[in-house]
């Protein structure tokens, strides 16, 4: 049994957005100096203290550290961890970063068990399931999270991580030490751990970045527990197993059964994930995927004679600055007030300037540990550090382009055929200004064709399927393995970076599942994408907004921004001592800056073109500067 204190009545689940971390060693005696591993796990902790500021704990055995980082969005009183159980001899203990949401039909069971329970936390829940069903439990969870749990018994620290990888959880081995963390940064606070890079770190930032290799935490030593993965660490060493993974099966449902199941299962994802204790959020864009999660969310808070808090983006004069484009074909704010029309919220319009978009680049690296989307990046953190001021809890339409086939690459011939990365297929223009050095030590266009056929090869194959609808399968498993991660990463280290927890019910393992097998001719008709969605959400939006075409996160066009970056990046090319300088070739630099336009065409995604290049190269310098790497 797990405990022997008084049984709470049934749970709509207890959530903890938070930072955990922590390290392992058989071969050391951590209580024989307490106060210094006491230490190192309170570094970790303020390390991570953006991710969880309401409270702190620590738990310190012989072979064994814990911290967490609170931000307590339910059971706020208590639940405070680590929570450690005791049957018998055998202790227990866990630090947990998530959101369980099926916490009602896990709990009768453990009751019936004879599980009782001193806390509403879920975090208490899962910690007895563990010990109930054992290590594969995590299959009976509906959520996002990462989490660590010592088993006494076994000898065994346990690393899980959720299906779609929405939480982070980062561990590296030095010298036969497991130390982990929500992010890097915290690892680093471990005495054998220092940061530095290598060849491969080099290849994943000037080849496949922003994206990263599902598992690859780019500074040397360091990688991420797989999305759908546990890892076990104990005296024989450190095993990963699998426990999800997207399979091939024949689609057997009508058209009319399959929008009947879509629309329930996004409702009921959208319902799960609105449970709190304090108020919860949406962000609106004016696309279909924000605004059939607020319609939803409204509904749901109307029902309990609550207003729905709403938040959209945009730049400073855009109005007067956007360019119309085949990815951007208009702008989102008339879109925003046609669903404002239709659905009653409290809502906020948010801006950011061109100074402060150029600002936060440099903030979005501390978040991330890493160069990332450049300003698509520090727009979202500076958003989210808005948001931060009036909620906790925000919901957003992330991922539904990437499960139902919103990318121009899922139905462009000439996109869905590249042979390679669709939304990042030719290298070169990342090589605009690297030096010749470099580009012939570094062989940047065959490792991204490597990680593109590692994932393609591995892609579920279905019996008697046809060329093309293999083809649309692979793409569509590439782009949950990969896009939807640096886009999930990025959401959640904008979003914690200020203590908001943001959650992403598209993600919902469920739909996931059930609509890879969809087939392509009832997710794409009549040249619409996206169109088994809106029709499975038909109800829940005006026409004006059922029917627009899709239109990716909004990118600033002013013309200021452009000149803040060129002018950064003339300074780097001009100092010698700058970190990056070794890997650019300044007379590349300066005939690109010249005539920046030209790369025109993006190089990542649907958004990041030339300026954006000029700002991750900018953010490479800053980054290589704050944890002092050198090449």
């Amino acid at each position: 049994m797990c405990g022997s204190l008084p049984a709470h009545s049934p749970m709509k689940g207890v959530f903890y957005m938070c930072g955990i971390s922590g390290f392992c060693d058989f071969s050391k005696n951590f209580k024989k100096e307490p106060v210094l591993w006491e230490r190192i796990l309170t570094d970790m902790h303020h390390a991570l203290a953006h991710r969880g500021s309401d409270s702190f704990g620590t738990y310190l055995d012989t072979h064994v550290g814990l911290s967490h980082a609170r931000l307590s969005i339910r059971d706020i009183a208590g639940g405070s961890q680590p929570i450690i159980r005791q049957d018998g001899e055998r202790t227990c203990a866990i630090v947990y970063n998530g959101e369980i949401y099926n916490t009602d039909e896990l709990l009768p069971p453990l009751l019936a068990a004879g599980y009782t329970f001193s806390t509403t936390s879920d975090t208490e829940v899962i910690l007895c399931a563990y010990l109930h069903y054992g290590r594969d439990f995590v299959s009976r969870l509906n959520g996002i999270f990462a989490f660590a749990i010592w088993d006494g018994g076994t000898g065994e620290l346990l690393l899980y991580r959720d299906r779609a990888g929405t939480k982070p959880l980062f561990y590296s081995t030095p010298g036969g030490t497991l130390v982990f963390g929500s992010e890097p940064k915290a690892l680093f606070c471990h005495p054998d751990i220092t940061p530095a890079i290598d060849e491969n770190s080099l290849l994943e930032l000037l080849s496949i970045g922003p994206a990263r290799t599902p598992g690859n935490g780019i500074f040397s030593g360091m990688h991420e527990v797989l999305p759908g993965h546990y890892q076990i660490f104990s005296r024989e060493g450190t095993k990963q197993v699998c426990y999800w993974d997207l399979t091939a099966a024949p689609h057997t449902d009508s058209y009319e059964k399959t929008v009947e199941m879509v629309s329930y299962l996004v409702r009921d994802a959208v319902k799960r994930q609105m449970v709190s204790d304090v108020p919860v959020c949406t962000f609106l864009s004016g696309g279909i995927d924000s605004s059939i999660v607020t319609a939803i969310a409204a509904g749901c808070m109307q029902k309990d004679g609550q207003t729905l808090n709403t938040f959209s983006f945009d730049f400073a004069e855009n109005d007067k600055y956007f360019q119309s484009n085949a990815f951007q074909p208009e702008r989102d704010l008339p879109y925003v007030n046609i669903m404002l029309a239709h659905c009653q919220t409290h809502h906020t319009y948010l801006e950011c300037s061109q100074s402060t978009l150029y600002e936060a680049l440099f903030s979005a690296v501390d978040a991330r540990d890493l160069p990332g989307m450049t300003d698509v990046d520090a727009s979202l953190l500076y958003f989210c550090s808005l948001v931060a001021r009036h909620n906790k809890v925000t919901l957003t339409g992330e991922c539904a382009d990437e499960i139902f086939g919103g990318y121009p690459w899922f139905y462009r011939p000439e996109l869905l055929n590249r042979d390679g990365f669709p939304w990042s297929a030719d290298v070169s223009a990342r090589a605009a200004f690297l030096s010749g050095d470099v580009t012939d030590r570094l062989d940047l266009a065959g490792y991204s064709r490597a990680r593109y056929e590692e994932t393609i090869n591995a892609s579920p194959k279905l019996p008697g399927e046809s060329p093309e609808e293999a083809r649309r399968r692979a793409v569509g498993y590439l782009n949950i393995k990969w896009f939807m991660q640096t886009l999930l990463d990025r959401m959640d280290r904008t979003s914690m970076y200020s203590g908001l927890e943001a959650r992403v019910p598209f993600a919902d393992h469920r739909i996931m599942e059930y609509v890879f097998n969809v087939l392509w001719s009832m997710k794409y008709q009549n040249g619409v994408e996206k169109t088994l969605l809106r029709d499975a959400c038909a109800d829940l939006l005006p026409t004006e907004l059922l029917h627009r075409k899709k239109s990716p996160y909004p990118k600033t066009y002013h013309p200021g921004y452009e000149k803040l970056l060129a002018d950064h990046l003339r300074r780097i090319i001009s100092d010698p001592n700058a970190p990056v300088y070794p890997l650019i070739d300044p007379k590349k630099a300066e005939a690109f800056l010249a005539a920046p336009k030209e790369l025109g065409r993006p190089w990542f995604g649907q958004l990041m073109a030339g300026p954006q290049l000029m700002a991750y190269f900018i953010q490479l310098n800053d980054w290589m500067g704050k944890y002092h790497l050198s090449v």
